[in-house]
This record gives C-alpha cells, structure tokens and sequence, in this order.
C-alpha cells in the first residue's frame, strides 16, 4: 500500500483543534493586536463609567449599592458582544485573504473553520472580559457578591458572546462584501446595545422604547447577568437568555454552514 494510500485527513475535531491554534498563534504574535485587545476593555468602562455617572442617582439604583454595580455586568456582555462582531470580521478576513478559497482544495470540514472561528473569538472574548473584572474590581469600585458570582458571570459573558457570534458568522458567510457586512453589522450592533437595559433601567425609558427594550434578547441577558453578579440566579432572565443565545447559536451555525458550502 502506497504512503497516499495509506494517509488519512485529520478528524473534524483535530480540524477545529488545528485551525483554532493556527488563528490564536496569528493574534498573539502580532503584539500590537493584543495590546489593544487587552486596552479596549479597560477604555469601554472608563468612557460608560463617567459618561453615564448621573444615571446613578435615579430612583430604583439604590438596590445596586453604587451605579458601578449595574454598569459592569451590562458592560461585560457589551464587550462580549463586540468580541461577537469580531467573528464575522475575522471569517470575512480569511475569506478575502484566500485562506477559505485554498482549504476549499483540501479534504477540510468547511464547518470546521467556522467553529475555530469563532472558538478563537471566544478565547480572545474570555481575556479581555477577565481584565475588564479585575479593573472594574481594582480601580472603579465594583463589588459582585462573591467569586462564585464573579466566576458564573464571566462564564456566562463569554457564553452570550459565543453564541451571539454565530449572528455575525452568517452575516459574514452570507454578505462577504467588507463594506455592507461592517453596516449591517453596526445596525444590528448598536440597536441592540443601546435599546436594552444597559445603561439605564427600562422602566425609566419613554413609552416606545421600553417596548423595544423588553422584547431585546440583550435585555434578558444584562439582567442575567445582573442577578449573577447580584447572586440571584433564580429570576427568569437567565433561563430566557441561556434559551435565546442558544437558539440564535443553532441557527447562525446552521445559515454559515449552508453559505459557506453554497458557496
């Protein structure tokens, strides 16, 4: 039996292993990129924290001991979010830069490249929610209820930005010109973000608004997150929230996996 007879392509596990080291390697080499990875966390809470400081002494903050304690979780999901946009721009950058087109030559799972997309995204995520904690707990103030809080909290920011990559994923697979993929993107974006209990209290927003905010799937998740940080996991939002970001990771694999073969 020949060597090619005999030589077989790695499994879909060891795919998504190789291919998830490979981008890692590419995001740590290049010291520039980490620095200001690790930076824009830390500028997110500076910014929202003054910004936003005389939502503070509105009526129905008292309950968070301090505005600080209800900016942090909204402001983990936030960046978590943003690290979510970046999966889209990351497999829209491979796409461009020919890497996709020379594994279509290859016996590679095209599935395979996606989940390692998004498995990088999700590591780089983890790393700048992890500063974004021992900042908020070093310089502003933010106290959680304990480490078990802290930890379900982050565990639960790095989830909602795994699963809400997949969002951007098949946006990236299914409009792969950089231009209208970076708009659509910011519309979807910047709606949520803004349109959601994270900077203030929905019942304090105008009549509209609050409507759009309570059907927002981000609301559900900042108020999980709250009561993670808080130590109360027993209201509703978490469930909601595990039960949305799950759904919309189903189905974003599923719309970038058929793109992405289509095409």
């Amino acid at each position: 039996m020949s060597a090619t007879q005999r030589w077989r392509p790695p499994g879909f596990a060891a795919q998504v292993r190789i291919l998830a080291a490979r981008s890692l390697r590419g995001g740590l080499g290049d010291r520039r990129l980490l620095v200001a990875g690790l930076l824009q966390p830390i500028v997110i809470l500076l910014l929202f924290s003054q910004v936003f400081q005389a939502v503070g002494t509105l009526p129905g903050m008292v309950r968070y001991a301090g505005y600080v304690n209800f900016l942090i979780p909204a402001t983990l999901i936030n960046i978590a979010l943003a690290g979510a946009l970046a999966s889209g721009s990351g497999h829209l950058a491979e796409t461009y830069s020919g890497f996709v087109g020379r594994l279509r030559t290859l016996p590679v799972d095209l599935p395979a490249l996606l989940i390692a997309r998004t498995v990088t995204d999700t590591v780089r995520s983890a790393a700048q929610l992890v500063v974004a904690v021992l900042t908020a707990l070093a310089v502003f103030g933010y106290r959680p209820a304990g480490v078990l809080a802290t930890l379900a909290l982050l565990g639960f920011a790095v989830f909602v930005g795994w699963g809400l990559g997949w969002l951007f994923v098949a946006l990236a697979t299914w409009q792969q010109r950089p231009d209208v993929m970076q708009l659509t993107s910011f519309l979807v974006l910047f709606p949520m973000m803004f349109a959601s209990s994270a900077y203030l209290p929905v019942e304090l927003m105008p009549g509209w608004l609050r409507i759009v905010a309570t059907v927002n799937p981000l609301t559900h998740a900042i108020d999980a997150a709250r009561d993670l940080s808080l130590g109360r996991a027993s209201g509703s939002s978490l469930g909601v929230a595990l039960a949305l970001v799950g759904a919309v990771a189903v189905l974003g694999f599923a719309v970038a996996a058929r793109n992405l073969r289509r095409r």
